[in-house]
């Protein structure tokens, strides 16, 4: 029982469940970095290439919701072990795959093990903090931590590669892991939904199968066009599965998904807010990431260490969202977030060329504390729209939002970028056949095919190059100021009314919701 926690267990399960998620978000960040190095090494082909890149997300997405319920039923602390273990295992295979094939097939598993563990982090903390304004507190300091990761993620890829091979970066997750599965072992305590039934075996795939053919969807668009065929056949499939599984919920006794939790607008607003604030962050930070290698010229590492600021102002805004929720209400914090982040994204848009670092210093530290906030007080929301028994089912609705948000910020507005980039680009006279059509490719392409030319001719296509994909960038930038604008008004009407302390949502002995505190008139 939970009762009988000592506080110092409680904060001591906070560490852990943090340490984990720690290393999920360094592990979506470190691929990246090592990139060329893998590429001169292994040799993959474009296609291999992109499933070495893609087939992590799409394990993680497709399992979220299956993972989040399985923990629900057979305990999320046993899942969470099982999972650190399989993901130091993968991450071993990972890092010294001799071939694009196996390197594929570890990068999948990769993914099964962090699905089984992302969820898990959340619901026991949402088990083990019962008191409203610690448990606030709580997803607050999980969710610093976590954006903490991902700015770590390239720092901590940087400084491997530059002494060791690529799979150094796998390789780091062992004594991760190994740490993880010690203090888990002796720190979480055991929770799950005493009155829990078996898994619904067609909901499983009709999940899986859904958030996958979506996500695939996005992630092709993002590549290859809308136009393409795969786009539109995996998007029909990904639908109809996903229209099929919810209708099954509606009439399943124990749903992998209670549909009927977006009824409360509190809970769907909480949603929306993560789908929208990650569409428009990571295009553009996939979008900083080339701009400061290939424009500044600057190197991964000293790349990734302009990111941190961002990444220490979301900690920072995560920390404090508990603060400002006691002082100013829920729904004035995420529309604050939300508006700080729209911000930060318009003076993204200024940025120039020849703009100095320190002068894009406030726009990182702007859209950090935004997420920051937006994040911490969304997901804790989440967590308390459901009784503690299920919440990892409401963990991985939340998890598998915000994949689909990523997935589609880089489909759309990566698109968005690359489309203004290659319509806008006003080639110098002079190239030799071919060269202008791989710098229409993309802004490296610009830049691998200017290395074939003469000095001026090369200088005149990397300076038109840089340009177009500025102003690509500044389009793209505004759009999502403009989103996150919009959707910050929507939000306030949307936690209207939500206490500042949400209490627990209470079930009667036969496991059915006495008290519902986030459905607000």
């Amino acid at each position: 029982m939970t009762s009988s926690i000592t506080n110092a267990r409680k904060w001591g399960t906070l560490v852990i469940s943090c340490l984990a998620m720690l290393l999920l978000a360094l592990d979506l960040t470190v691929l990246h970095q090592a990139m060329p190095k893998l590429v001169e090494d292994m040799g993959p082909s474009a296609t291999q290439l992109l499933w070495i890149l893609d087939i992590y997300g799409f394990a993680l997405a497709g399992l979220l919701i299956t993972m989040g319920n399985l923990g629900d039923r057979i305990g999320r602390k046993r899942l969470l072990l099982i999972g650190t273990v399989a993901f130091g295992a993968a991450s071993a295979l990972t890092a010294y795959a001799p071939t694009p094939e196996l390197l594929i097939a570890a990068r999948a598993l990769l993914g099964v093990a962090g699905a089984t563990i992302m969820p898990s982090t959340l619901s026991i903390i949402r088990n083990v903090f019962t008191e409203p304004k610690e448990r606030t507190a709580a997803v607050g300091i999980w969710s610093s931590i976590s954006a903490l990761g991902f700015a770590v993620g390239p720092v901590v890829g940087g400084l491997l590669l530059d002494h060791f091979w690529w799979g150094s970066v796998f390789l780091i997750n062992v004594p991760i892991t190994i740490a993880l599965l010690i203090g888990g072992w002796l720190l979480l305590p055991e929770s799950r939904n005493p009155r829990s039934r078996p898994l619904d075996l067609i909901s499983v795939p009709l999940s899986f199968v859904g958030v996958i053919g979506l996500v695939y969807a996005m992630k092709v668009a993002a590549h290859d066009g809308i136009g393409d065929q795969a786009v539109w056949v995996s998007a029909v499939i990904g639908v109809v599965a996903l229209v099929v599984f919810v209708r099954r919920q509606t009439r399943l006794a124990e749903p992998l998904i209670d549909v009927k939790l977006f009824q409360h607008r509190a809970f769907t607003g909480s949603i929306a807010a993560n789908v929208i604030i990650l569409f428009s962050m990571l295009a553009m930070s996939v979008a900083f990431a080339q701009y400061f290698q290939l424009i500044r010229g600057w190197s991964p590492l000293l790349a990734g260490l302009a990111g941190i600021p961002g990444g220490a102002s979301a900690a920072i805004g995560g920390g404090l969202a508990g603060v400002l929720v006691s002082a100013i209400g829920r729904a004035k914090v995420v529309t604050f977030g939300l508006l700080l982040t729209a911000f930060g994204l318009f003076l993204y848009s200024l940025i120039e060329l020849d703009t100095s670092y320190l002068l894009m210093l406030p726009a990182m530290m702007l859209t950090g504390v935004g997420m920051g906030f937006t994040f911490a007080v969304t997901n804790d929301t989440i967590l308390a729209s459901v009784p503690r028994e299920r919440a990892g089912a409401a963990s991985a609705i939340s998890e598998t939002a915000t994949e689909v948000g990523g997935s589609l910020g880089i489909a759309v507005l990566g698109s968005v970028i690359g489309g203004l980039y290659t319509q806008r680009l006003i080639l110098p006279a002079g190239l030799p056949d071919g060269v202008g059509d791989a710098a229409r490719e993309s802004l490296g392409g610009a830049v691998q095919a200017a290395t074939t030319l003469p000095g001026q001719l090369a200088d005149a296509l990397i300076a038109a190059a840089q340009r177009t994909y500025i102003d690509a960038m500044q389009v793209s930038a505004v759009t999502g100021a403009a989103l996150l604008a919009i959707l910050s008004f929507a939000i306030l009407y949307a936690l209207r009314g939500v206490p500042k302390e949400i209490p627990e949502v209470i079930l009667d002995d036969e496991g059915r919701v006495v008290e519902e505190p986030v459905q607000v008139p």
